[in-house]
């Protein structure tokens, strides 16, 4: 199969657990939760995305062929080395493209394969760290793996049915919207009130990188 990929580059993890750690991030176009057009987020499930991931016209973007073409294009963004290589597959939703040959490729290309999702599609078992990300509104079917990212404030969301999923990890991010320091406010409290939880912050948008 072939796969669409809005954007493909080479940066720090700017958020949760593997904050600042070097990945190659692959942008999959598509989503399930929103068409990614202004004019439908007000209907959409999740209205609050800040990500473009519309088309296939970002730096490194492409419709990738096979599988073995796309994994070329992310040893190629890696370069020189091979060790601790790590990808993150994120999106849009990357489980609408992720399947068994893109998955075995990065492997055998030596990539340790996070995957960031909004869990409304099962994760698949060859991921080696499973970060959800749950939207109020949608039925989410994956409730285990590694990192459970919160987004807040989220109207409508049930935190204590949350907790009682299977992760390892779990965190609170600040919503970034014209609301600004009242929901970092708000995080902040959250994470206060629940020792369960860490404050996850977007310090690739602090630092300016992608």
């Amino acid at each position: 199969m072939s796969y669409a990929v809005k954007e493909l580059f080479l940066t720090l993890q700017g958020e949760g657990f593997h904050a600042g750690r070097r990945a190659v991030f692959v942008r999959f176009a598509g989503c399930n939760l929103w068409s990614g057009r202004e004019e439908d987020r007000a209907t959409a499930i999740c209205k609050f995305c800040d990500t473009d991931f519309v088309g296939m016209d970002g730096g490194g973007g492409a419709r990738f062929a096979d599988a073995g073409a796309l994994a070329a294009a992310v040893v190629e963004a890696w370069g020189q080395g091979a060790e601790r290589r790590f990808v993150v597959l994120t999106g849009g939703e990357p489980m609408l493209q992720v399947d068994d040959a893109i998955v075995h490729a990065l492997h055998d290309a030596g990539f340790t394969i996070a995957i960031e999702s909004n869990g409304t599609l099962p994760v698949h078992p060859g991921i080696d760290w499973v970060c959800i990300s749950p939207k109020a509104g949608s039925e989410v079917v994956q409730r285990s793996g590694d990192e459970l990212k919160l987004v807040w404030p989220q109207p409508g969301t049930d935190v204590a049915e949350i907790e009682r999923w299977d992760f390892r990890h779990f965190l609170v991010q600040p919503l970034d919207d014209a609301a600004g320091q009242a929901n970092w406010d708000a995080a902040t409290a959250f994470a206060m009130e629940r020792p369960k939880w860490r404050l996850s912050l977007q310090t690739h948008k602090l630092l300016g990188l992608r």
